[in-house]
């Protein structure tokens, strides 16, 4: 069966494992996924990820949560842009979060990257996620 929406299966795997307080979660592996996840670990939200494989040939993602004090890194994390309303957004009209506190990640011509990287780029997108 295929999937319908993997960036929001993914921002559920992680919000779902958060609530948890699970080191790492297991994620199905694509190239969208993986440049989502570098956003996020290069922004300070997840320690980093790997990719593993499973029996049955099955590739996946191992990500590895971040905490402080206790507390999770990731607050907040909700997909913006949706298969049946997709939302774009140039690189001067990118919504803000929590008044620039958290990000906002966009898929662009240039790659997945962080509303900031997509200013400083000046290439706008679809708004992905808000996160905070």
């Amino acid at each position: 069966m295929s999937m319908t929406d993997p960036v929001a299966d993914l921002l559920t795997r992680i919000r779902n494992g958060q609530q948890a307080k699970k080191d790492s979660i297991v994620t199905p592996t694509s190239k969208l996924r993986k440049n989502l996840l570098s956003v996020l670990e290069r922004e300070g939200y997840i320690r980093g990820f790997s990719d593993e494989s499973a029996e049955g040939n099955k590739a996946f993602t191992r990500i590895e949560l971040k905490y402080f004090e206790g507390e999770p890194a990731i607050r907040y994390i909700q997909r913006v842009s949706k298969p049946g309303l997709r939302v774009y957004s140039g690189a001067k009209d990118l919504p803000k979060v929590r008044n620039g506190l958290g990000i906002t990640i966009v898929s662009t011509p240039k790659g997945v990257l962080s509303d900031a990287e997509a200013q400083e780029q000046n290439v706008g997108g679809e708004v992905l996620c808000q996160v905070f």
